[in-house]
Order: C-alpha cells, then structure tokens, then sequence
C-alpha cells in the first residue's frame, strides 16, 4: 500500500477512534471531569438501569416501546451499527490480519465491549448488551463494504488492462 495512503488512512482512523470515543464515553459531560467518574461506590439504582439481557432493548424498541418517540428509537439502533461501519472498513485497510470477517468481528466486539464496561463501571452512560450486538454488526456491515469495494477496484483494474492490452 501507498505510504501517503496508508497515513493518510491512519490520520482518518485517528479521528474516527477520537470521535467515537466521545460519542460513546464522553458524551454527557466535560472531559475535564474525568476524575469525578473514578469512584466505585454501589448505588442500587443505577446498577439496575443497565440492561444485561440480551436483545432485551432491541425488541423493546420494536414491539413494546409505544411511549418512546420512533427518532429515539432510530437514532439508538441506527447510531450503534452506523457508528463502528468506519471502524470494520478502515481496520482492514490498515492491517491485512483483518481482513476475514471473524477478526473484525472480533475486534469491533472487544471495542464495543471496552466502551460498554467503562461506561458501566466509571458511570459514563448506560451498559446495553445489545449495543455490543449492533456495533460488532455494523463493524461488520463496514468489512463487507470493503471487501466489496476491493474486488470492484479488482474487477475495475482487470478490465482497464484487458483493454490496454488489446489495443496493443
């Protein structure tokens, strides 16, 4: 790979980490409050606004949640497969080791895993089980469009040489 691509891809990858991190750790307060969140005291309450069931939220957004408003229920689902699609598309252009569905899957479910206990055990937002299902999904819905996109490129560049050599 192109060295000025493969920063440049790197540089993206960064960003993208850099952005999601806020949006999934740090997105109810100032980062400079950090400190505050580094205090394991058990509060009954919040321990049992968690949820640890799996698809537990998910089909309660389908079928039972008549009282949430259908663009929260939207933004929930569609922001936890679109939010790690970069992470399975760009992972694999970085580093040929994952370029196989399994890996990606496996690394986008040991990210979102990481994202979901810090936000349970520092208090950063809510543990879902079935975010980790939907991110681990959108990782790899963005490993399948990749792979799509480099057999397109593939198909793109055999057919350019086929006419270059056929004119000749």
């Amino acid at each position: 790979m192109n060295v000025y691509l493969k920063i440049s891809l790197s540089l993206i990858f960064a960003i993208f980490f850099f952005i999601l991190m806020q949006l999934v750790l740090f997105k109810f307060f100032y980062i400079g409050n950090i400190k505050d969140h580094f205090n394991f005291t058990y509060d009954s309450y919040y321990w049992n606004t968690h949820n640890f069931i799996p698809f537990h939220t998910f089909f309660s957004y389908l079928f039972y949640s008549n009282d949430l408003h259908l663009n929260i229920r939207l933004q929930n689902v569609g922001g936890n497969l679109v939010g790690f699609i970069p992470f399975g598309f760009i992972l694999p252009l970085l580093f040929t080791k994952f370029m196989s569905t399994l890996k990606i899957g496996m690394a986008t479910f040991f990210l979102s895993l990481f994202f979901e206990v810090s936000q349970l055990l520092f208090k950063l937002g809510s543990f879902d089980v079935d975010d980790i299902f939907l991110n681990t999904l959108g990782g790899i819905i963005g490993f399948f469009a990749v792979k799509f996109a480099l057999k397109l490129l593939q198909s793109i560049k055999r057919a350019r040489l086929q006419v270059i050599t056929k004119n000749q």
